[in-house]
């Protein structure tokens, strides 16, 4: 049996970054101030916070057999994610093109190929015994199997839902720990207010958890719930920011930290993501993350 602390399932891309003054508007040409390329995907980049955070992590998804797969790839191992469950084939690895501006904010635009999904023959996770499992729900077919296996072997199941799709909507009641954004909880419960929409979450899944970015997060579990204000950094590119999170997240959860321990080191994590261009290379490790939640306990 392979023990995992953090088994991703979902996403992989390769991302091209543009910095941008402001956006081109409609046939309009611009310069980019900065570029830069590496792999992403919200499965993955999970995958390598989690490895970066001192903690053995796995990723289950797709790459192709093309130069973004092959440097995609290469990148997972250097971070030290185990890539054995990796799938590749002849569809192009996902791609996405982001343009940052000097606010930190930032549009993207992802292709993907449908044909690309996996299926649960396609993977053997028998070997494996993980003691979380996040689900970004990007691979739907394969979710369903693997979710039924977490819960035999009692591994706690998080779902990263950024946006609410078919994958998120069939496992946002069905895991342990729900971890989303604002849009999501609006979409699933007809609530714009946060604190409403958390409440209606809540009759659907134990621990919810709604990020709103640089306005910091609501929570429930069980009875008790609250609100956590984000870290105060100099944003430099958001992107990839939740996926940090998350990654975080289930890091915490492996640790055995607390609750609100675990919402605060995730917060960290995902802030100092933030202070960089690139979702995959504004990763921080483990003692930047330390360093942050001391500087803030000593105010």
């Amino acid at each position: 049996m392979i023990d995992i602390d953090v088994l991703c399932v979902g996403a992989t891309a390769y991302d091209f970054y543009f910095a941008v003054d402001r956006l081109p508007g409609s046939d309009e040409k611009t310069t980019a101030r900065a570029f830069l390329s590496c792999g992403g995907g919200p499965a993955a980049n999970a995958a390598v916070t989690a490895a970066g955070l001192g903690r053995s992590a796995a990723l289950v998804g797709y790459l192709g057999r093309d130069i973004q797969g092959d440097r995609h790839l290469q990148e997972l191992a250097q971070a030290g994610v185990d890539t054995r469950w990796i799938v590749r084939g002849d569809i192009a690895t996902p791609t996405s093109c982001v343009w940052v501006t000097p606010d930190g904010r930032r549009s993207l635009v992802n292709y993907r190929n449908k044909d690309a999904l996996l299926r649960p023959n396609d993977v053997d996770l028998s070997s494996v015994r993980a003691k979380v499992v996040l689900f970004d729900g990007h691979e739907p077919h394969l979710s369903a199997s693997v979710i039924e296996r977490a819960s035999a072997t009692g591994a706690k199941t998080v779902l990263d839902a950024g946006s609410f799709h078919t994958g998120t909507s069939a496992l946002y009641d069905v895991v342990d720990y729900l971890v989303c954004s604002l849009p999501f909880a609006q979409a699933v419960t007809g609530q714009h207010d946060p604190g409403e929409a958390l409440g209606r979450l809540s009759q659907k899944n134990n621990n919810v958890v709604i990020t709103l970015g640089a306005e910091g997060l609501f929570w429930k579990r069980g009875p008790s719930k609250g609100r956590r204000p984000a870290f105060s950094v100099r944003s430099v590119d958001t992107t990839g920011a939740g996926d940090v999170f998350h990654g975080a997240f289930c890091a915490g959860l492996v640790s055995g930290k607390g609750w609100e321990d675990t919402l605060s080191y995730a917060s960290a994590a995902a802030a100092l993501s933030c202070t960089r261009l690139g979702g995959r290379t504004g990763i921080p490790g483990a003692d930047e993350v330390d360093a942050l939640l001391n500087r803030q306990q000593e105010r």
